[in-house]
């Protein structure tokens, strides 16, 4: 089988997963409502909740709702903020935690309905993409615990252990940043002294099951062979980042 054969029966074999995905317009994805944490794991993810600030690109928007219907995401063209300059329905941040190498890591992850990329010094930006941050602690108890240090979602993955202080907000509330980097023409995260916002807070157990099943799998595969976008909470790459992330 040639190269060409080999990526029609990939595309093919994309397009047969997606086909039972129902997507909606990225404005039209309702967000789930933050609850009232009950378990320590949840308590802690609200706990150390981090603003977002945007210098460049889409603000952040839901990826999914209840139904299991996701974002559509936006085609690349016009500016980097173009019709993604905040959601009126509302916003979601993604939490995923557990035990990593007696560290406990608890996962923010966010949507956007489309990124910048730059290969070759032309704008090849796509639709979908994830960024995330971790901050590590040394206990899901939010009593006994305290901000150890954060990763970042960029080349190499951004380790700070720990965060100084004019990056955190009463110790809890780290400040992080969405910016397009100069260096590989991607977006990333990096920590800033700039407010942000926060946004409602889900966790992976908290989801319902069709959106914990879409999330799971390649409803926000790129279009484009030059991308890779993944969603950072599914189980086996959620486990390879907090590996590869891992600050201390």
């Amino acid at each position: 089988m040639n190269i060409r054969s080999l990526f029609l029966t990939a595309i093919a074999s994309l397009a047969t997963v997606n086909a039972g995905i129902s997507k909606i317009n990225h404005d039209q994805v309702q967000p789930f409502a933050q609850l009232e944490p009950t378990t320590d794991s949840e308590k802690s993810a609200v706990k150390y909740k981090p603003q977002l600030h945007i210098s460049d690109g889409c603000h952040p928007y839901p990826a999914v709702q209840a139904n299991g219907s996701v974002s559509g995401g936006l085609k690349w063209a016009g500016p980097s903020d173009g019709d993604c300059k905040g959601p009126a329905l509302g916003s979601q941040v993604y939490a995923r935690s557990d035990w990593y190498n007696e560290k406990w890591a608890i996962m923010y992850a966010w949507y956007f309905p489309k990124g910048s990329q730059f290969q070759m010094n032309i704008d090849t930006g796509h639709r979908h993409y994830w960024s995330f941050a971790i901050v590590w602690t040394g206990s899901p108890n939010p009593e006994n615990s305290t901000v150890l240090g954060v990763s970042m979602s960029s080349s190499g993955y951004g380790k700070k252990a720990p965060p100084k202080s004019k990056y955190v907000v009463d110790g809890t509330t780290v400040k992080f940043d969405s910016y397009a980097s100069f260096w590989t023409g991607k977006m990333a995260i990096q920590l800033t002294k700039k407010e942000g916002e926060t946004q409602d807070l889900i966790t992976w157990e908290q989801l319902t099951d069709e959106a914990r099943t879409v999330l799971s799998g390649a409803a926000f595969e790129a279009e484009s062979t030059f991308s890779k976008i993944v969603v950072p909470l599914k189980d086996d790459v959620f486990s390879s980042i907090l590996k590869e992330a891992y600050p201390f």
